[in-house]
């Protein structure tokens, strides 16, 4: 089964802010952004079945690309970073943060989730996916969900997943 993984655009957080989980909305650059990603996701057209993260973020995206039907999944929701969400980390006063910044494959965000919590409930996204019929699947979702899929389909490990996430607005092929 073909995946087209699609991140959502630029979310409208100052840089520097821990958003994860929240509902954040996009920028007001969205169409612009929006209408570069569809561009781009039309060599991947048609698609069997869209799937989209609940956060709106992710929903739009979605919609703007032709796909106001997705389907929404909650296991394809960014990283729920806690007690650390929508603070800038610059400002976030929890000594843990320093522990998770050395070790953040392992170690989960204060009052959140770590990176094993994250692949283990997109894993199961995947691991259901791949009991359906479909050829070829459009997911519109954030860094996070799209890194563990690209770890699950063998494409890289999770010490180096994240230097192959798509930009805002990218798409990222695998086969599962």
């Amino acid at each position: 089964m073909e995946l087209i993984l699609v991140r959502h655009t630029t979310p409208d957080v100052p840089q520097g802010t821990c958003y994860g989980f929240s509902d954040v909305d996009v920028t007001e650059d969205f169409i612009a952004e929006a209408s570069q990603t569809l561009a781009n996701l039309k060599q991947y057209l048609p698609v069997d079945k869209a799937f989209t993260s609940p956060l709106q973020r992710a929903r739009k995206l979605a919609e703007f690309c032709g796909f106001a039907d997705a389907e929404q999944d909650a296991r394809l929701k960014e990283m729920n970073m806690g007690d650390w969400e929508m603070q800038r980390y610059d400002q976030i006063l929890d000594p843990k943060l320093q522990d998770w910044y050395k070790d953040y494959l392992n170690m989960p965000a204060t009052g959140g989730e770590g990176f094993p919590a994250l692949y283990k409930r997109v894993s199961g996204f995947l691991d259901e996916l791949k009991t359906k019929s479909y050829s070829k699947v459009a997911i519109f979702a954030h860094g996070g969900p799209i890194v563990c899929a690209a770890v699950y389909a063998g494409v890289c490990t999770p010490e180096n997943g994240f230097s192959i996430a798509p930009r805002y607005g990218g798409i990222l092929t695998l086969t599962i």
